[in-house]
Order: structure tokens, then sequence, then C-alpha cells
């Protein structure tokens, strides 16, 4: 899946807390964008397992919720939100294709790595490849709790955030002819 569908998956998940208290939605967004987007930081290292944890990373988000109901400051719920967006991103990378460049030639079994078992998690093929149309209306569903509950510069980032989904889901079958040998 595309980087801004985790950022509005998480944002999505953000949303009902930042609806109940509006004091803590700048805390929860921000969080829930650094979450969606750090797992992706390992395209350099070993995509897809050096920053994913779809299994380990679940207590660790239940133990950042818990922390964030008992202490609900503004440093503790960002790095909940950031926390559970993070693991809700690498469990969902399951739900699309392996981390090849171009996946619908290179068909591999991968989808992300379970550090818990030592095994990587076969590949759903829900959505077939980041920036497939599929996943660029899974964006835009992601993206309306966000649009509907937070304001200001929230929304002008998921509002931008989109139109760059959109764009891509356009050029994406097309990018990878368009990129060095090297980065294939």
């Amino acid at each position: 899946m595309m980087a801004t569908t985790h950022v509005f998956a998480g944002l999505a998940l953000a949303a009902p807390v930042a609806a109940a208290v509006p004091t803590l939605s700048s805390p929860l967004a921000v969080g829930a964008i650094v979450g969606g987007l750090a797992p992706d930081l390992d395209l350099v290292l070993e995509h897809r397992r050096s920053l994913h944890f779809p299994v380990a990373g679940l207590p660790v988000a239940a133990l950042a919720v818990g922390a964030a109901v008992a202490v609900p400051s503004s440093p503790v719920v960002a790095v909940a939100a950031a926390v559970v967006a993070a693991w809700l991103h690498a469990a969902s990378d399951v739900l699309g294709d392996g981390p090849e460049m171009n996946p619908w030639t290179d068909v591999g079994d991968r989808a992300v790595y379970d550090h818990v078992r030592g095994r990587w998690l076969r590949a759903r093929r829900w959505v077939r490849y980041d920036g497939a149309p599929e996943d660029g209306a899974l964006a835009l569903a992601l993206a309306v709790p966000a649009l509907l509950v937070f304001d200001g510069w929230v929304g002008s980032v998921v509002a931008g955030g989109l139109a760059v989904s959109l764009g891509y889901v356009l050029v994406r079958r097309r990018l990878v002819a368009w990129l060095p040998d090297w980065l294939e």
C-alpha cells in the first residue's frame, strides 16, 4: 500500500479519539502521521523487515494505548498514536503484495516479516501493489474520517496527501520504467 494510505489509516484510528477529546487532536494527528510513515523508512534497508513489526508490534501498541489512557498528556498521546499507526502499517502490509518494485511481473510470496516466528508472512494481494486503483480507493475512503474530524493543518495535509496519492495511482505502473537500473 502507499505510504499515504497507511497515514490515512492511522488518522482514521485517531479520529474518534480526536473527536471525543479535541484538545488532543494535534498530538494524535502528528503521532498518526509519523507512525504511518515510519515503517517505510526501511526502504533503504531490508524493506518490510527492518522496521516492520506486524506481530511484535501489537503488545507494544497495547502498552502505548494503556499509557495514553493512564497519562493523557500530549507527548504520551502522540507517542501512542505513532506506535499504533506504525503497528497498523506493518500489520496491514500483509493485505497487499510483496515489497518488489514491480510486483505485477515479479510475483513473490513475501509480504512482511514476522520477527516473532522468524519468517515472512504471505502476501494476501487484496491490494495488488502500492498505487493500484484499489489502493487509491482505499486511501480515499480512509481519508474521509480525518477530513471530517481534523481541521486546520491536518486537513491541508490530508488533502495534499490525497492529491499525491491519486497522481501516484495514475503513473505507478509506468514509474518502474523511469527508474534507474540500480533501484529496481
